[in-house]
């Protein structure tokens, strides 16, 4: 079994704990990635035109009056029902009958989630996502379930910087930027990275008022762990904080 320490909120070490077996996993990035790109496409909600656009008006066919022949609106003389035309309709609108769910095994599901898990204990695939944390951190780090009782977001960063993972925090809030595209005009105008992933033992822990309010910080109890909140984008490597009692929650499930 391999051993991390459990760091107090002053940053030292207070003990040593064994990792559950599920962070020995063989690292998969192409299962990872399957299942997030999965999980994505089965949330899209399907979308299309109005079946009648571009059909709705009555129309015609003019001749002599110097007019092209195409189908012409009878109120204004526009075009309209041809796709080969100005004013005409769309030739191939999107359809709600497309289906964009995708589907996947449950054992390669499970595989996925134990292989991003697994990839989070592993320093260089930690960092190379773009994580920063102190030299000499064991992973995935482990703090004592006193962290769970701060209620106020400044003592909670300042028990992540005593134990070395506040960077991160700094590096999400300074990579937050305007989004390019239209996506600026559809409710999601800035992107941020994402931090680290904070597993507390349950949702009743106080920790939580404080957690909310920390950039790009992700809190979740063990039981709602996924493929995507351990790798978001099928990136795997995310940086994960879990509490003592969570991790011994981890193990028992």
């Amino acid at each position: 079994m391999v051993k991390v320490n459990v760091y107090n909120k002053s940053g030292s070490a207070a003990g040593e704990v064994d990792l559950p077996a599920v962070f020995e996993t063989e690292f998969r990035p192409d299962v990872i990635r399957k299942a997030v790109n999965a999980a994505q496409a089965n949330r899209r909600q399907p979308y299309g035109s109005y079946k009648l656009a571009g059909h709705a008006p009555h129309a015609s066919v003019r001749s002599g009056q110097g007019i092209s022949r195409v189908p012409r609106a009878t109120q204004g003389g526009n075009a309209v029902f041809s796709p080969a035309v100005v004013g005409g309709r769309r030739a191939h609108p999107p359809r709600v009958e497309k289906v964009w769910a995708e589907k996947i095994n449950k054992k390669e599901k499970m595989l996925a989630k134990a292989s991003a898990l697994a990839a989070a204990a592993t320093e260089d695939i930690v960092r190379t996502r773009g994580h920063r944390f102190k030299e000499g951190l064991t992973l995935p780090v482990v703090v004592d379930d006193e962290v769970e009782g701060l209620e106020k977001t400044k003592d909670l960063l300042a028990a992540f910087e005593s134990v070395g993972v506040a960077d991160d925090i700094t590096r999400s809030s300074d990579g937050r930027k305007q989004r390019p595209g239209q996506g600026k005009l559809r409710g999601r105008r800035m992107r941020q990275p994402k931090s680290f992933l904070f597993v507390v033992s349950g949702l009743e822990a106080p920790v939580l008022t404080a957690a909310k309010n920390l950039p790009g910080v992700d809190v979740a109890t063990p039981e709602m762990l996924s493929t995507e909140l351990a790798a978001p984008g099928g990136d795997p490597g995310r940086l994960i904080v879990f509490t003592k009692s969570a991790l011994t929650r981890l193990e028992a499930m």
